[in-house]
Formats: C-alpha cells, sequence, structure tokens
C-alpha cells in the first residue's frame, strides 16, 4: 500500500478533524488534579444530547457554545460522572450530557444556544471547532450506550476522567470503539466508479465504502470492498486522508485506487446501482449544474471526489 503525498491539494480538511485542544492522557489517572481542573476558575462545559451539539451563533459565525462553571460544576455533573475532554488554551473543558439534566440545569447550560444535529454542526462549524463537537458527541454517546459491562453485564463506572469505563464486579476496562471504514475513490480512463443506496435522495452517488474486516490490512479491505460491491478489480490503493465519522463511531480512511475497467454491477445487495462517471459529468455535479448529485461537504467521499477533480490530468 502506497502512500499518497502529504499536501492535500488547497481543499479543506474533511469536517469533524481538527479539534485543537490537549487530551492530557497522562494527567487523567490523577483523581485529585482532575477535581482540581473541574473547580478551577478557568473551567468551562460544553454540552450535547441525543439530539445534537449545543452551538452558539453569531451572524455567519458559529462555535461550540462554551459555558464557564466555576464555583458552579455541581449542577452540571457529578464527581464521579466527570468527562473531561481536555485542555483548551489553559483552560480545563468538560463534557456534559444534556439528557442528564434537570430542566433548570439544562435551561441554564444552553443559555444563548441551540441544539444543532452533528450534520448541520459540522457545515457550520469552522475546522477545529467541527472537531471539538465530533469528539463530544462521540465521547458522551460511547458513555450511553456502555453504561453495562459486555463481559458480566454489572454497571460500569467512569474512569481516566471519562475516557474509558471501568466494570468494579469483574475489572474489565472498556475504552470507546473506533471502526475503521475504507472509502475509496477508484478511477480509470478518466471516468470514476460511483454507486447509489436506495434510501438516498434521488440521483445522489457516491464513492463506494465498507468496514474493514477482523485480520484485515486497509489495502486488502479496498480491494475487498470495490470488489463485492461492483465486481470491479483494483489494484495501488494509496492512502489519502481521514475523517472523524462519529455516526455513531467511525473512523473513515480515504483511499485512492486505479483499475483496469471492466463493466460494474451491483453486486452484494448494498447498492442499488454503480456505475462509471466521465470527470466532465461529476465536475458538473461538484458544480451543481447537471442532473448528478454528489454527497455532502461535510463528508470525506465529497472531499475525495473535489480531490481527484482539482488533480493535473494523468496525475
Amino acid at each position: 500500500m502506497s502512500i499518497a503525498r502529504s499536501e492535500l491539494s488547497d481543499l479543506p480538511r474533511p469536517a469533524f478533524s481538527g479539534a485543537a485542544l490537549d487530551r492530557v492522557a497522562t494527567l487523567r489517572e490523577d483523581a485529585d488534579w482532575v477535581d482540581r481542573q473541574r473547580r478551577s476558575p478557568e473551567a468551562v462545559a460544553v454540552g450535547a444530547g441525543a439530539g445534537g451539539v449545543l452551538i452558539r451563533r453569531d451572524g455567519s459565525a458559529a462555535e461550540v457554545l462554551r459555558r464557564a462553571i466555576a464555583g458552579d460544576a455541581a449542577r452540571y455533573m457529578d464527581p464521579a460522572q466527570t468527562i473531561l475532554l481536555g485542555i483548551e488554551g489553559g483552560s480545563p473543558m468538560f463534557a456534559v450530557d444534556l439528557e442528564g439534566l434537570d430542566p433548570t440545569a439544562r435551561a441554564r447550560l444552553s443559555e444563548g444556544g441551540a441544539i444543532v444535529g452533528l450534520r448541520e454542526a459540522g457545515a457550520a462549524l469552522p475546522q477545529s471547532e467541527g472537531g471539538l463537537a465530533a469528539y463530544l458527541a462521540a465521547l458522551l454517546g460511547w458513555h450511553r450506550r456502555h453504561r453495562f459491562c459486555a463481559n458480566c453485564g454489572a454497571a460500569t463506572a467512569i474512569a481516566q476522567a471519562g475516557l474509558a469505563r471501568r466494570c468494579p464486579v469483574c475489572g474489565t476496562a472498556h475504552f470507546p470503539r473506533t471502526d475503521p471504514v475504507v472509502i475509496m475513490v477508484v478511477e480509470h480512463a478518466g471516468r470514476l466508479l460511483l454507486g447509489r443506496r436506495p434510501e438516498w435522495p434521488e440521483n445522489r452517488y457516491s464513492v463506494l465504502a465498507g468496514f474493514v474486516a477482523p485480520g484485515e490490512a486497509l489495502d486488502e479491505a479496498v480491494i475487498r470492498e470495490v470488489r463485492e460491491e461492483s465486481g470491479i478489480e483494483v489494484f495501488d490503493p494509496r492512502f489519502v486522508t481521514s475523517q472523524p465519522w462519529p455516526f455513531p463511531s467511525s473512523l473513515m480512511l480515504g483511499f485512492e485506487a486505479r483499475a483496469d475497467g471492466g463493466e460494474p454491477f451491483a453486486h452484494d445487495g448494498e447498492l442499488e446501482d454503480v456505475g462509471w462517471f466521465p470527470l466532465e459529468v461529476v465536475r458538473a455535479a461538484a458544480a451543481e449544474t447537471g442532473p448528478l448529485r454528489l454527497p455532502p461537504r461535510t463528508s470525506i467521499a465529497r472531499f475525495l471526489i473535489e480531490r481527484r477533480l482539482a488533480a493535473p490530468p494523468g496525475s
């Protein structure tokens, strides 16, 4: 598996990446230090619920809403339920699950902001803020789904200031899971291989993607997924970039690959249709002037397509 050049073109990085805070991995086991951060006059809380992330808008600008909690931390978090995201500009930042707050505390934390779905937030927020929103939503979602030990069924407790859960009965430590997914733009003779799922909007097509199987290398997953979904054989997968995709817990691993042609067909039942699309047709879709519709710009799929369109011919 070759690696693409580190310069990813002038395109902005995919949404949901770029959270600019220190996750302080070496200090999290120190309960006294964590408690001092919780009570610090610099401490802030950011919130998310099942419906999305709490953000603040100011005209065309937007950011994740930060609420100072100096002297008021107990209103928003039990010491045993503390989830420390990290340190941002010297300020400790804590995650608060809006689903666990009483109405008064929820209203106070939310004052001046609004709950926005994560996909919409990713489109509205600048790069680092989108990364923070993804981190916040993914971590709180994982805690909601893993309150009980998968080994013995006992209730688990938060550990490492929110980056783990531990079972008090059998001692098993549980960590947030990230599921790797390969996603690839495949090209042959000036055409891109695109497919569509039946539940997508009319005429929307995207690059192919699929989960990495146990015991499988990433380049092997690229080759297998393309073969399974389209019957096309690809070669020379090249890693391009990655994107956190917290819906609920995936990491999208973007690749480019080549093919020797062939007639694609929807092979494994996941796709409704798959085919080769000339670059001119895809370019028109990117400009929103043709019948073909592409994935939203928050997705790594769109990034991979537009990166390919921006590349010099024959590269």
